[in-house]
């Protein structure tokens, strides 16, 4: 630890937050992680804005567990960890992931402050936090969170693609940018504000998984195992597994227990560096994409009219792995506003598309029915 405290400032549209640290490593992480899709700029004190303070002391993080822990509290799961919290009667809210040694602090109008232990899943949560200080804050200003990847051209015009998990949300996105000339905008939920008849469309950071019958399929797997062989990392959530598999070169898909697939985690800034990917900061709706993947498929426009209904978006009751433990959402967690976009998405063009396995004549199908998009 430095005895200098180190800051970046985090801003998307107009809202932003300050991550500060007295360990570059937690605000050289921030800057990372957001400067790909949203702005991440050095920041010097007195800080404006919301403050997410982030620093390694194990000493504070252990006692403000026990403090948790010594009374009665509640449990969820944040970020795919479990998470015990509880409010204290100054209406404090004190948070704890044992398994991570993290513990946080929140004190509505103050600082969000995190311990840990070590440096590296500190940097995680700092970032966790600041996004959710920057999704309340876009929430709060009539954004909604859309389940869908999104790619743009360089004019801004956005297709975004919808459906469920394992739809093909993530390889149409990849085929467009990667093949076809796009930027890519997102590939898992996006922010989207509907104004005047259009719908403005924002990324949402996060790591990037991509399987590798995806990357094989776009010429991409062997660079990357070459990279992981060469000692370079991905993102640390990522399985093990998953490295090991990569730095043998088996191509196998690899499962968990419920049988839900494991795949490479990137880095925002790596689908630029790694695969040569161009990232688009912002857009505006021009049209909607419903796939449907099936290996022996002809690739074809299908005749049903798929439209978008409210499983395609995330409120506080949908969210499955950032639970408002904090409160930093807006009482109605943005639903309200869920409909307007609804609305406005409904009027643009859309497509219900059959893809195979085939790359190449998927890519075709894409290029061509997003030609005017």
């Amino acid at each position: 630890m430095t005895s200098a405290q180190h800051a970046v400032q985090i801003s998307a549209a107009t809202h932003r937050v300050t991550v500060a640290s007295y360990d570059p490593v937690v605000t050289d992480w921030a800057r990372r992680y957001f400067g790909s899709w949203w702005n991440a700029a050095t920041e010097h004190a007195p800080y404006a804005g919301p403050l997410v303070e982030a620093d390694v002391c194990p000493v504070e993080a252990d006692e403000l567990t026990q403090d948790v822990l010594a009374y009665r509290h509640e449990s969820t799961m944040y970020a795919g960890t479990p998470m015990i919290y509880r409010r204290t009667p100054a209406d404090v809210l004190l948070a704890a992931q044992p398994d991570d040694q993290l513990a946080y602090r929140y004190e509505p109008g103050g600082p969000l402050r995190i311990t840990g232990h070590d440096a590296l899943p500190v940097a995680l949560a700092a970032a966790r936090l600041a996004r959710e200080r920057i999704r309340g804050q876009l929430l709060a200003d009539g954004w909604s969170i859309l389940h869908a990847s999104a790619v743009t051209d360089p004019d801004g015009r956005t297709v975004l693609t919808l459906g469920p998990k394992g739809a093909g949300k993530t390889t149409v996105a990849l085929l467009l940018a990667a093949r076809a000339g796009r930027q890519l905008l997102a590939n898992d939920r996006v922010f989207v504000r509907a104004a005047g008849g259009r719908v403005r469309v924002l990324p949402w950071p996060s790591a990037a998984a991509l399987g590798f019958g995806l990357l094989d399929s776009l010429g991409l797997y062997d660079p990357v195992a070459d990279r992981v062989k060469d000692g370079q990392e991905l993102h640390p959530t990522q399985d093990q597994r998953v490295t090991d598999a990569l730095r043998s070169e088996s191509r196998a898909p690899i499962r968990n227990a419920k049988g839900k697939e494991l795949k490479p985690q990137f880095h925002p800034h790596q689908l630029a560096d790694w695969l040569g990917l161009t990232l688009s900061t912002q857009g505006e709706a021009a049209r909607l994409l419903f796939p449907t993947i099936t290996a022996d498929a002809l690739p074809t426009v299908r005749d049903d009219d798929q439209q978008l209904g409210p499983a395609d978006f995330f409120t506080q009751g949908t969210e499955d792995r950032y639970p408002d433990v904090f409160e930093l959402l807006p009482p109605a967690g943005g639903e309200q506003y869920t409909g307007q976009a609804a609305a406005a998405l409904a009027l643009l063009p859309r497509h219900a598309l059959a893809l195979s396995h085939d790359s190449d004549a998927n890519t075709a199908l894409l290029t061509k029915v997003t030609a005017s998009s």
